[in-house]
């Protein structure tokens, strides 16, 4: 992975992760906590999709999945904080 693909990641995970924040009642965890919210989701998002035998073309598909697999992370987290 050069650079380039890494900053383009970074900026996507932290895209993804304040997204699910805002969809998910301010539940954000400042910049670096985006990212890595973005990122999980993104791992969360494509095994879930891959489950389901639904597959995502492009930027823009990506990031739904993405923002769908950090806005379940958000609420399992939310759920364990409760417990």
């Amino acid at each position: 992975m050069d650079i380039i693909s890494l900053i383009i990641f970074l900026a996507v995970g932290a895209l993804v992760g304040w997204l699910a924040g805002l969809i998910v009642k301010g539940r954000g965890f400042g910049v670096v906590g985006n990212v890595v919210v973005g990122i999980v989701g993104s791992v969360l998002g494509g095994y879930i999709f891959g489950l389901l035998g639904i597959t995502t073309g492009g930027l823009l598909g990506a990031i739904i999945m993405a923002t769908i697999g950090a806005v379940i992370l958000l609420f399992l987290i939310g759920l364990v904080k409760k417990a």
